[in-house]
């Protein structure tokens, strides 16, 4: 199993080197201290950097070659910080050797996260006047490569990570670089920087080439491929796009990462642990289907609305089969809410993006973020009413699963095949997508309330029917920006009344 992770360590590390020109430490070290066993002794987590600057030193040169043939690379405004970092890295090796597991560990893993949330909030980080490639520096800007040449160095040496980025927000931030060309110039230090590194790692505890060998040749050919293959791409697309890609990899690798190295501690909390469970369980269902419907999207000419409502089953089924498998109520409204307050802001960023609009098509602008926030929300409050006050967690999934299917049934249905229309104060729907919505809502209530709440076929379908009727009439007479709310709610009434009355 060690040896699957040494590879996803080396790939992520070679995709960050070649995207941003981060250091392969970033998302390597976290990954073997981590979940690697091997690397979890006295000097595991300095065996794990100085493999990671090994596997840096190809890396950042076919990094560099890339951006050089693109002609991204000002090696005049990053002469100073060249001396700079390579006169104090060495002295960092050795105050790392020092310094212990403890020490490298913790700090390694709460980097990798802040770098990700950084490059999240500002995926751009060029500023509106760059300087021109080959500008010589001014006297504050040697100030600036000095201070910051000799602090990375030692921060490079010490920890084996975070010099790339750093280098980047300098260079792009205090010293005028367009970020491609920052990359570029980065990357070219970072050669050097890991050679320098890495051997004194080795020099300084010898036991790293003679125990760890075969681990370093795997991990720096796999980078290497890995940055030759993440270089090629980034000089293909825009700066916000890169930052956007890298900043999402670092924070999820940065949070589960952290996660893991504080599980004694997270574990003390039954709570946090059944909410956890239950993330993963979201995560481990939605990725999948996700990438499917994303391979589905590039390769036919499905409809956007089709992929849409193919995403709101993906998601609806998710939450009623997390809410079926949960021990708590708390724990899935919780998972509810968290996912509200991930996926608004990063929706909130990308939604400017010119590919966001070829995937979900919105009804008026910030609709679907507004639209998904709300979804989280009732979701949370489906299940805290339901099982949290009424005790009845099958309740809680059977109106989920009938207000996402006949949510999503009615558009599939009522847009290609709606020729009867049905016209109200606040839409014009079709007779085809009404009846579509009312059946799959029906059969979803039963299955769930029979085959997973156990309760009778005959009581089962009782209660269904009529809830199924009052979200299909519900969803006629709603706004549209309100049916989110009301046809849950609708449903959800209908079908605890019949199933206490029955």
């Amino acid at each position: 199993m060690e040896w699957i992770w040494f590879i996803i360590a080396a790939l992520g590390a070679g995709i960050g080197t070649g995207l941003a020109g981060l250091s392969a430490a970033t998302v390597m070290v976290p990954v073997l201290i981590v979940l690697c066993p091997s690397f979890s002794g006295e000097t595991g987590a300095y065996q794990a950097t100085a493999i990671a600057l090994a596997s840096d030193i190809l890396g950042s040169a076919v990094t560099t070659y890339t951006y050089a043939k693109h002609r991204k690379i000002d090696l005049k405004r990053g002469f100073v910080m060249l001396v700079c970092i390579l006169t104090m890295c060495t002295v960092g090796s050795y105050v790392a050797f020092l310094a212990g597991n403890v020490v490298l560990g913790s700090f390694t893993l709460f980097l990798t996260f802040f770098i990700g949330i950084r490059f999240l909030v500002k995926p751009d980080t060029s500023r509106e006047n760059t300087a021109g490639r080959g500008e010589k520096l001014d006297v504050k800007g040697i100030a600036i490569s000095l201070f910051f040449g000799l602090t990375i160095g030692f921060g490079t040496g010490f920890v084996g990570t975070g010099g790339g980025m750093m280098m980047l927000v300098v260079f792009t931030a205090f010293l005028g670089m367009e970020l491609k060309t920052a990359v570029g110039t980065s990357t070219f230090i970072m050669t050097f920087t890991a050679l320098i590194a890495s051997v004194s790692h080795i020099l300084i505890h010898p036991a790293i080439l003679l125990e760890k060998w075969n681990v370093m040749l795997l991990c720096i050919t796999v980078a290497t491929a890995a940055s030759l293959f993440s270089a090629g791409f980034a000089n293909r697309v825009n700066n916000r796009t890169v930052g956007l890609v890298t900043g999402a990899v670092l924070t999820v690798l940065g949070g589960s990462m952290l996660l893991l190295n504080f599980w004694p501690q997270i574990s003390s909390v039954p709570l946090a642990v059944q909410t956890l469970t239950c993330l993963g369980r979201l995560i481990l269902y939605i990725i999948p289907c996700v990438l499917v419907l994303l391979l589905i999207h590039f390769l036919t000419e499905i409809p956007s609305y089709v992929f849409r409502k193919l995403l709101h089953i993906v998601a609806f089924t998710c939450f009623a089969v997390m809410t079926l498998t949960a021990v708590r109520w708390q724990a899935p409204a919780l998972t509810s809410l968290v996912m509200a307050a991930v996926i608004y802001p990063l929706l909130m960023l990308v939604e400017n993006e010119e590919w966001y609009g070829r995937f979900f098509v919105e009804k008026s602008p910030g609709e679907i973020k507004r639209s998904l926030l709300m979804l989280f929300f009732m979701f949370a409050a489906v299940i805290a009413v339901s099982w949290g006050i009424f005790g009845n967690p099958h309740i809680a999934a059977a109106s989920i699963l009938m207000w996402g299917m006949g949510d999503a049934s009615a558009a599939l249905v009522g847009i290609p095949f709606g020729k009867h229309k049905i016209r109200t104060r606040y839409a014009v729907k079709s007779w085809e997508g009404t009846l579509a919505m009312f059946a799959a809502a029906f059969l979803s209530g039963v299955i769930v309330l029979h085959f997973f709440g156990g309760i009778d076929i005959g009581r089962a379908v009782a209660a269904a029917l009529p809830a199924a009727f009052a979200g299909a009439v519900t969803e006629l007479f709603s706004p549209s920006e309100w049916d989110t709310v009301t046809v849950p709610v609708a449903i959800l009434i209908v079908l605890m009344l019949c199933l206490r009355l029955i």
